[in-house]
Parts: C-alpha cells; structure tokens; sequence
C-alpha cells in the first residue's frame, strides 16, 4: 500500500497529532510515528508503545464475547434480550434480540444519541461517573428512554444497546464484564498490553485523554470511570494488529463465527461504510474497520484482509487524529480499488 509521505506529514501537523499511527503488513512493521504527548503537564513523550483509549472501537470485544457463548450454546442470536433482562429496562420491545444489539438495528432509545447535537465537549452522565464500574452499573442511565422504533426495522448506531450486551454477558456468567472479555477475548488473542482501564487510576504507560488539541482538560469527567460494553478499552498500536491476526486465524471464535459478525448487514451511506456486528466494514473491499469517537478519544484501525495489512491511528485528542485518518482512508480507498 503506498501512503504519500507528504500527505501524511500535512495531516499530522493540521491539528496538531498527538498520538501513534503504524502499518503493519504480516510479520514486519513497515511505518510508525508517534508524536505529540502522553501527558501534557509532564511533557511526557508519545511512543508508538503507549496505550491509548479506542472508544468505541471496544464494541468488537463485546460483540465477540456475545460470539463465543453463542458458539458454546449459552446464548442465541435470535433470543429475545427479555429473557435475560426480566424486569430491568421495559421501555425495550419485547421482540429486541441479541442480533438486533449487535448490528444496531434493536431500536431503543440511547443514552448517548450520536444522531443529536452531541459533542464530545458534553457531559452526558446522569449518574455519577464514579459509580459506572460494572454493566449493571449502567442500568439507572439506560432507563426511561424509548422505543425509537420497531426492531429490525432500519439501521441506528446505539451505544445503549452494547451497553445491554455487557450486562446480559454479566448475567449469563455471573462475572463482571470486564472479566468476561478479559477470559473470552483478550486472553485467547494475547493482547497482554490490552484492558479496561479506571480513569481515575491510569498506569504511566497509558496515554491522557484531552477533550482540545491544546490545554490540559482531561476527559476523566466526561466518561464513565470504567468503559464498558460500548466502550472503554486501552491497547497498543502493536495488539490491535495482534488482534487482527488472532481474529482472522480463529483463535477468538471459530471462521463460521467470525464470517457471521463481519457479513455485510446494512449500508450506512453517511459514514462510507457497511457494518456487520460488531464491526465497521469498507464500502466494497474486504478491509475491516475499528472506529472509536469520544472525549479524548480519535481512533481507527483497518484491516485488509488479503495481505494481512493494519493500519491503525490512535489519537488522545477528540479531534487531532482525525485529519491523519482521513489521509491514510485515502491510501486504503487507492489501494483496494
């Protein structure tokens, strides 16, 4: 894949960059930069092995998670999600199953509404932040929203709905979901470097989410404390394309399991995309896509499948990484076409 070096430097000096971007094809990395800071008050380096936050790129977990207990006979595609919710949530439709969560055709109402004037500068809890460390956690924020239409009807991205997918796999395995993931997902795979991370708490090598690309306004207000099913993960640039390889090669779910959540479901035309469950898709290639937006969040890592390419940019910024991932878009759209 050729990237215009040029191009590339322009964008990580429009916002400016700060953050890791890299390209990995099999076994060889072949570009890495890294550039702004992992701490702004202590002037502390960006290095392309910083943790960054992904955002919503962590649906991929959950969805995968939902994946192996479907495989083990736990859960099913088709099951209504009232099994399992009981009394929690009766504004949900009682024909909402766990597809329609994964593929964002469920419905419900969302507490973050990405169709609104949302802004990463908000502060959308109603609970307190601190108190959001567990799925069930979640439920006092998930209620009272409704129906916004029937299920199955139409494609709307619902961060509630993974939300509800992590407290279903807390109540099937009576673990917390973190520790759900952790043992179904991230183990397998061998992203050591990879967790759900208190933000209270951050370790050293983990980078601080900005809401600006300049200040130092962190986004420690503006999210739950501990990310959950719709989001929340920290990873490396180095695991996410570990990820990749470990999804593909069948070490997560079985090639029948990773073929149903990556199928091309809906068109999502505003967004250049497809999505499947769990997973944003290029318009026409077989090229996978992670995508997380959020308050000190700008992140995409996309896969080609064919030759075993990552390309992955983490920015801890709402904003800065953005010009970068539209350059290196581009020299996917070039490559693929």
């Amino acid at each position: 894949m050729d990237i215009d070096a040029n191009a590339l430097d322009e964008a990580l000096t429009a916002s400016p960059f700060s953050g890791v971007v890299t390209v990995d094809v099999g076994e060889s990395r072949v570009l890495e930069r890294a550039a702004g800071h992992a701490n702004r008050p202590l002037r502390l380096p960006m290095t392309v092995d910083t943790r960054l936050a992904v955002a919503s790129g962590s649906k991929a977990f959950t969805a995968l998670a939902v994946m192996r207990l479907v495989e083990n006979g736990v859960l099913r595609l088709d099951q209504p999600v009232r099994e399992l919710l009981g009394q929690d949530l009766p504004l949900i439709d009682d024909a909402v199953t766990i597809e329609h969560l994964l593929s964002h055709t469920s419905g419900i109402g969302d507490y973050l509404d990405e169709d609104s004037d949302w802004e990463p500068v908000d502060y959308v809890l109603t609970v307190p932040s601190h108190t959001l460390t567990t799925a069930t956690a979640f439920l006092p924020l998930l209620e009272g929203r409704a129906q916004k239409f029937a299920p199955g009807e139409r494609f709307a991205y619902c961060n509630s709905g993974y939300v509800v997918l992590a407290v279903v796999l807390e109540r099937v395995t009576g673990e917390t979901y973190h520790d759900v993931v952790r043992r179904l997902v991230l183990e397998p795979a061998g992203l050591e470097r990879t967790d759900f991370l208190p933000l209270n708490a951050l370790p050293g090598d983990v980078a601080v989410g900005y809401v600006h690309d300049d200040g130092d306004l962190t986004n420690t207000l503006h999210l739950p404390v501990l990310g959950n099913g719709d989001g929340g993960a920290f990873t490396t640039a180095a695991d996410l394309h570990r990820f990749w390889c470990a999804l593909l090669d069948g070490r997560i779910i079985s090639p029948e399991g990773v073929e149903t959540l990556t199928r091309p479901r809906n068109d999502v035309p505003e967004e250049d995309m497809r999505y499947g469950m769990g997973f944003w898709l290029h318009e026409t290639a077989p090229a996978l896509v992670l995508e997380g937006y959020d308050a000190g969040v700008s992140f995409r890592s996309t896969h080609l499948v064919e030759s075993r390419t990552t390309v992955s940019v983490l920015g801890n910024s709402s904003e800065g990484a953005w010009p970068v991932i539209g350059t290196l878009a581009e020299a996917v759209d070039a490559h693929v076409r």
